[in-house]
């Protein structure tokens, strides 16, 4: 490979140069590394779109338009929560799907363990026996207090509530010792 004249290894061959910075730029936005599936938001937007018109049948369509979803996307995430009974479908000519129970009493916990299976941060923290290194894991405790915290603060947040707009500001405090979630 051809190298320009000037450039940082030709001057610290000839020895004009002895050092070199080289700027090292930081990811401005850093992945996210805990989150749930893309399908699973979606799927908290298909049952937040469905719980906003509780006495209708809503179509497929419907859905798919209102929350500007892909037809299919939308057919697979209903099969989904069919499937884990939060939305009962009917079909005929105006067939369609409501929630199968009201949205004060579904919680984003059951919405997440549909599409996800059960809620679990590391192979340990949804059940035993799950990791060959299980029994002299030093971290295994925590993991689990830290993977019933969440569970919980999911369990917490009802459909209801995701219908509510945000709060301006909202803090959540976390008690590590028992693993109860405080919200204030």
């Amino acid at each position: 490979m051809a190298r320009e004249p000037g450039c940082a290894v030709t001057l610290t061959n000839a020895g004009l140069i002895s050092t070199i910075l080289v700027p090292i730029q930081a990811r401005p936005n850093p992945p996210a590394m805990l989150r749930v599936s893309r399908l699973t938001d979606y799927a908290t937007v298909v049952m937040t779109c469905i719980a906003a018109h509780p006495a209708d049948v809503l179509s497929t369509a419907q859905i798919a338009d209102e929350t500007r979803l892909e037809l299919p996307t939308v057919s697979k995430l209903l099969k989904a929560l069919g499937h884990a009974e939060l939305v009962e479908s009917f079909r005929g000519v105006n067939g369609g799907y409501r929630l199968a129970r009201p949205a004060s009493e579904i919680s984003l916990a059951e919405i997440v363990e549909a599409l996800e299976g059960p809620i679990g941060m590391t192979e340990c923290g949804v059940g035993e026996g799950q990791c060959e290194r299980e029994a002299q894991c030093g971290v295994r405790g925590s993991w689990q207090r830290i993977n019933s915290v969440l569970d919980q603060t999911l369990r917490a947040v009802s459909l209801a509530d995701m219908l509510k707009p945000p709060p301006a500001k909202r803090k959540i405090a976390v008690t590590v010792k028992t693993g109860e979630a405080i919200t204030e």
